[in-house]
């Protein structure tokens, strides 16, 4: 098989999965971003204008818990705990250490680089950063929050043109 064929395949076996957490990562993304302006400016005043770290909490943590939900009953479903508080606790790590891949770029940048207007901030945090910690998150949610079914499975073995020859002898 070759280098191409090996990634067309990885490709094939990703994409469905990549599309369903893009998906549920959008959808998330629409309910931390719209609940943190519906709590901040519902209106012209919202519940929490004065209060703008109140309101980011909450609606970060509505969306991490919409995204495990989204996560586990539908991109990985294939791969859930049978302890879904064990599972959730370890969504939350990796979906922190998601948040601080983006937190260390935009810190790189401001405080390191001195690239301190609006557009570099933004650029850092929100698309290097955003990506970064994308990848990492589909990354880790795979391999270790939603992976209890592929550690069960044993690996499939090898087969050789040696191994065929003798079973057929």
């Amino acid at each position: 098989m070759t280098l191409l064929e090996r990634w067309r395949s990885l490709a094939r076996r990703l994409l469905p999965e990549l599309t369903k957490f893009g998906i549920v990562g959008a959808v998330c993304l629409v309910i931390d971003v719209g609940g943190f302006n519906l709590l901040r400016y519902a209106g012209s005043d919202g519940p929490l204008h004065d209060a703008p770290l109140t309101a980011k909490f909450l609606s970060a943590a509505t969306a991490t818990v919409a995204s495990w939900l989204g996560n586990r009953y539908w991109t990985f479903r294939h791969g859930r705990r049978s302890a879904p508080h064990r599972e959730f606790m370890l969504f939350v790590l990796m979906c922190s250490l998601g948040t601080g891949i983006a937190m260390l770029c935009l810190g790189t940048s401001h405080y390191v680089l001195g690239l301190t207007s609006p557009l570099a901030d933004n650029v850092s945090a929100n698309v290097i950063g955003l990506a970064l910690g994308t990848s990492f998150r589909f990354w880790a949610y795979r391999t270790h929050v939603f992976s209890e079914h592929r550690r069960r499975t044993p690996p499939a073995t090898v087969v050789t043109s040696e191994a065929r020859a003798y079973d057929a002898a």
